[in-house]
C-alpha cells in the first residue's frame, strides 16, 4: 500500500521483465566494499554492481537508471544512524523493496613486510572509523584519514605503494589489493552489523511484505507523537525503528521516521488508516520482508 500526500491510497504491483543480463545494482564504494558484499548476499541471481563513491551519486545512479536497483547502508549497531542518508531518502522518493543485515568485520591491514610501529596513518570510511574508535585511540601518534571508501582506501595503500599508511576494510579487500593484515577485528563491538536498505525507482508491493518503513509530520504540541505512536501499539504493530530528521526551512520541526513490523496484515492496514488522520504528509516509504539477523 502506498499513500500519496493527498491521503489517499493506491495500491501497485511492480512487475520487472524476464532479463538475461545481470541485474546491474548501485553501490556505494569500490569491489569488495561491504555494499558490495551486502548486494551480492541479497540477490540470488548475477549482479553486476555499479560503483559510486558517494551516496549522493548512488541515488543519482538509480534515478537516471544506470543501474535497476540500489543498496543503500542505513544504520550501524555502533556508529549509529546514517542521517544524510534519510535526507536523501525524502529527497529521492524511492521504494524499499528490502532490506538485510550484514555482519562487519573490520580488519587493519597494510603493504607486506610492513610492520604496526610503521604506521603513521589510518584511512578508511568515516563510518568504519566511528565503528573502531576505542583501537584507533590506543595507537599513540598515528593519524586517521578520512576517505571515500574502505576498499578505496585499500586499493590506494596498493597503487602508490604506501609503507607508512594502514587501512581499515574487510578481508575481501586486503586480500584482493595484496595486503597482509597486521590486526584482526578492531570493531569496538564484536556484534557488529550495518543494516542495508534496497531501494528501486518503482512504487511497488513485495509478496508476503511484513515490515514498513514510514514517514509522517505531527502537529509541535504536546502529546502528538505519543497520539500516533499509540495507535500501533494498540494495533500489535511492533515499532521497530523511530528517528527524527529536520525540516530544512522550517527551523524546530521534524519529519518523524518509523519502522513498524506486523504478524497480520489486516492490523497494519487499519492502523495505517488511523494513522492518516493523525498526521501530514504520511509516506510510505516501503513495505518489504523483514530481514533476520545472524552472527
Amino acid at each position: 500500500m502506498t499513500m500519496k500526500k493527498n491521503g489517499t491510497a493506491r495500491k501497485t504491483i511492480a512487475r520487472r521483465p524476464k532479463r538475461v543480463d545481470p541485474l546491474r545494482v548501485a553501490i556505494q564504494g569500490i569491489a569488495t566494499s561491504f555494499h558490495e558484499v551486502a548486494a551480492l548476499t541479497h540477490f540470488d541471481e548475477p549482479v553486476d554492481t555499479v560503483e559510486c563513491l558517494s551516496f549522493p551519486e548512488l541515488c543519482e545512479a538509480l534515478k537516471n537508471d544506470r543501474a535497476d536497483y540500489a543498496v543503500m547502508a542505513i544504520e550501524n549497531s555502533i556508529a549509529g544512524s546514517i542521517l544524510p542518508n534519510y535526507f536523501l531518502l525524502q529527497q529521492y522518493h524511492f521504494s524499499i523493496v528490502g532490506e538485510l543485515y550484514l555482519p562487519i568485520h573490520l580488519h587493519l591491514a597494510a603493504l607486506p613486510g610492513v610492520r604496526l610501529a610503521d604506521i603513521r596513518t589510518v584511512e578508511s570510511h568515516p563510518m568504519a572509523i566511528r565503528q573502531c574508535t576505542e583501537y584507533l585511540q590506543q595507537l599513540a601518534g598515528v593519524a586517521v584519514r578520512e576517505s571515500e571508501d574502505t576498499a578505496l582506501s585499500a586499493k590506494r595503500i596498493r597503487d602508490l605503494r604506501l609503507k607508512d599508511v594502514a587501512a581499515i576494510a574487510n578481508a575481501q579487500a586486503a586480500e584482493k589489493f595484496g595486503l597482509q593484515i597486521l590486526e584482526k577485528r578492531i570493531e569496538t563491538h564484536r556484534k557488529n552489523f550495518t543494516r542495508f536498505l534496497v531501494l528501486t525507482r518503482e512504487r511497488g508491493e513485495v509478496r508476503d511484505s511484513n515490515k514498513a518503513s514510514l514517514s509522517f509530520e505531527v502537529a509541535n504540541e504536546a502529546g502528538s507523537l505519543a497520539r500516533v505512536l499509540v495507535i500501533f501499539s494498540d494495533s500489535g504493530i511492533n515499532l521497530t525503528k523511530i528517528q527524527s530528521i529536520p525540516i530544512v526551512g522550517r527551523p524546530q520541526e521534524y519529519t518523524i521516521h518509523v519502522d513498524v513490523e506486523w504478524s497480520r496484515r489486516a492490523a497494519y492496514d487499519q492502523a495505517m488508516c488511523q494513522v492518516m488522520r493523525k498526521t501530514r504528509n504520511l509516506n510510505v516509504l516501503g513495505e518489504y520482508k523483514k530481514a533476520t539477523l545472524t552472527f
